[in-house]
């Protein structure tokens, strides 16, 4: 009982970093209509720059975390607007092949800029053991589950009442309606840029406090984006949930089955919901009208 307990636990601790990556793949996705695969980079590189303010400024978590969601909302809008904004009206494997240069340009620059070695974030919190009940997490774990739930509060809202949310939602569905009805979808692609930019910053930080920092952290946008499949696409807190499930079913796998179905079993239980769900857990099914 423990042994799960410990999994389940740590499952849903990375399951959470998972999903809040996941959240902004859905996010970029919901409002464009393209796969950005250089989701998981932007969360290194957001990563890099907390580990450098953290050593060369001030150690100070709030200046860090600030510094770091601007650093990431920053790096969004410019990849935003002099790179992705010129492609539009580009065939979608186009563009999805810019955002695959994207990242591989991202992940030369960690080494360009920084180095190969590994590094540790030290924020003097977070790095410390939090014991709930018998199990063991770290401070920056349980941020993490708690940062995952209070992004998806927000976007609850943020898509329901607030209207840059309904106006995203809009220029997902039809944008050339939504243009006609005074919704400026570039101002929707810039906002969904930046806010998928510092969720996958924030995922990265925190990600950086539990396992430390390295070129290699690229992966987690690999690890994230079948939650996303899993979630839905189109479904930005289907997508954080999807992250959970991911992260609690490869830990499972991997204390019980073994350390080789730890990778897989996230795969296997995509294939098993899009038999079923071809749109995933909480994706809407398109209508095409005729």
């Amino acid at each position: 009982m423990k042994l799960f307990a410990d999994l389940l636990a740590s499952g849903l601790a990375i399951g959470a970093i998972y999903g809040l990556i996941a959240m902004g793949f859905a996010i970029i996705y919901k409002a464009t209509g393209l796969v950005n695969f250089a989701e998981g980079e932007i969360s290194m590189v957001v990563a890099y720059i907390a580990w450098t303010i953290a050593t060369t400024l001030t150690g100070n978590v709030f200046v860090v975390v600030a510094g770091s969601i601007v650093a990431a909302v920053l790096l969004g809008l410019v990849i935003e607007r002099t790179i992705m904004r010129p492609m539009l009206g580009e065939p979608i494997f186009s563009t999805v092949l810019v955002t695959i240069g994207i990242a591989v340009v991202l992940r030369s620059l960690i080494t360009l800029i920084w180095d190969a070695y590994p590094h540790a974030l030290d924020l003097g919190v977070g790095r410390g053991v939090v014991h709930i009940g018998d199990v063991g997490l770290r401070g920056a774990q349980v941020a993490a589950m708690v940062t995952l739930l209070a992004v998806m509060a927000g976007f609850y809202l943020f898509f329901r009442f607030s209207k840059v949310g309904v106006a995203m939602r809009a220029v997902a569905a039809d944008d050339r309606t939504a243009l006609l009805m005074g919704v400026s979808a570039h101002r929707i692609h810039a906002i969904a840029w930046g806010c998928s930019s510092a969720i996958a910053g924030i995922a990265g930080v925190l990600f950086a406090l539990v396992y430390d920092l390295s070129p290699a952290m690229f992966q987690l946008g690999l690890k994230s984006f079948p939650a996303t499949i899993l979630g839905g696409l189109d479904s930005v807190n289907g997508s954080g949930f999807g992250g959970v499930l991911i992260g609690v079913a490869e830990n499972m796998a991997g204390g019980y089955l073994g350390s080789g179905m730890k990778d897989i079993a996230g795969f296997l239980m995509i294939i098993v919901v899009l038999m079923v769900q071809p749109f995933g857990l909480f994706g809407e099914r398109e209508i095409v009208r005729v």
